[in-house]
């Protein structure tokens, strides 16, 4: 029987850039302590929220040993490692086994995409270097390519193969009848954290955990014992939240929230830029509506 790889709530971290547009591990440092005071149950580090696209490979593999060091085993640390690139992603997976990641987050390959039986090449190679487990991460609307329920199915018969973020929310039933008993189901679409617990999942892959960790972890946890009624209350009330940092391309508008709250994580690496000022107005609404505090 696989075990998960958590139970609950992880974080999307954003990563904190330097003004001259480093990695400011300092910063870093403080984010990640700041969730587990919080309670939250895992971190995603340099996932598509951790603006992994634009890290230099070298840069990448230094972060997630920052994030390893830090954490001294806390919380889970999932490393993400993914890429278009089937050797560019086995590298990436074994560099981060290599510094202590806890798991491999990996998504689907990107703009060259495959077919679905070139997936399962892709996601099996991967698999056989690394004796960490894979979450395999499933986001169409980034990717322009899905992996069919079927597709999830076979690949959950691999050992290591332990789980799957699914951000193709009208398929998370299906995936669910496809997959092993024992394989595992994330959420990554904030506003549809309730529904993907009711076909079965165990967590949330979280953008909007960032501001408010606990109550996310709260939301899964909740739903998890049985108190769905406590859940239902934090997902309603964080949709108004999960829209304002949603309206714009993601992490320009969660690191913008974090920056109003005074995290000081600096600007989105081009080709992203920092949040319009409609953006602005909206999220300072959203924050003060939900009740987040800003940093002291």
């Amino acid at each position: 029987m696989r075990e998960p790889v958590f139970r609950g709530a992880a974080t999307a971290l954003v990563t904190p850039f330097t003004p001259t547009g480093e990695v400011d591990i300092e910063k870093l440092g403080e984010l990640l302590e700041f969730q587990i005071t919080e309670g939250i149950d895992a971190v995603v580090i340099l996932g598509t929220t951790g603006e992994a696209s634009t890290i230099l490979t070298e840069d990448h593999v230094s972060t997630i040993k920052a994030a390893v060091d830090f954490v001294q085993g806390r919380i889970p640390v999932i490393a993400g490692a993914g890429s278009n690139s089937t050797v560019e992603a086995i590298h990436l997976t074994r560099a981060c086994e290599e510094v202590g990641a806890d798991a491999i987050l990996s998504v689907t390959p990107y703009y060259n995409k495959t077919s679905q039986r070139g997936l399962v090449t892709h996601f099996t190679a991967i698999a056989e270097v690394t004796s960490l487990p894979i979450i395999l991460y499933n986001v169409p609307s980034r990717t322009n390519l899905n992996i069919d329920p079927d597709t999830t199915g076979e690949l959950s018969r691999i050992e290591n193969i332990v789980a799957v973020k699914e951000c193709h929310t009208e398929q998370m039933g299906a995936v669910q009848a496809a997959t092993e008993p024992d394989f595992h189901l994330y959420t990554g679409e904030d506003a549809q954290i309730i529904p993907l617990l009711g076909w079965g999942g165990i967590g949330a892959i979280s953008v909007m955990s960032n501001v408010i960790p606990a109550d996310v972890h709260t939301l899964v946890t909740s739903w998890l014992a049985g108190d769905h009624d406590t859940a239902r209350q934090i997902q309603l009330k964080t949709l108004p939240l999960v829209k304002a940092l949603f309206s714009e391309v993601n992490p320009i508008p969660v690191k913008e929230a974090l920056n109003i709250l005074g995290f000081n994580v600096g600007e989105p690496k081009l080709p992203l830029v920092p949040a319009s000022d409609n953006t602005r107005e909206l999220l300072t609404a959203a924050l003060k509506q939900y009740g987040v505090p800003s940093r002291p």
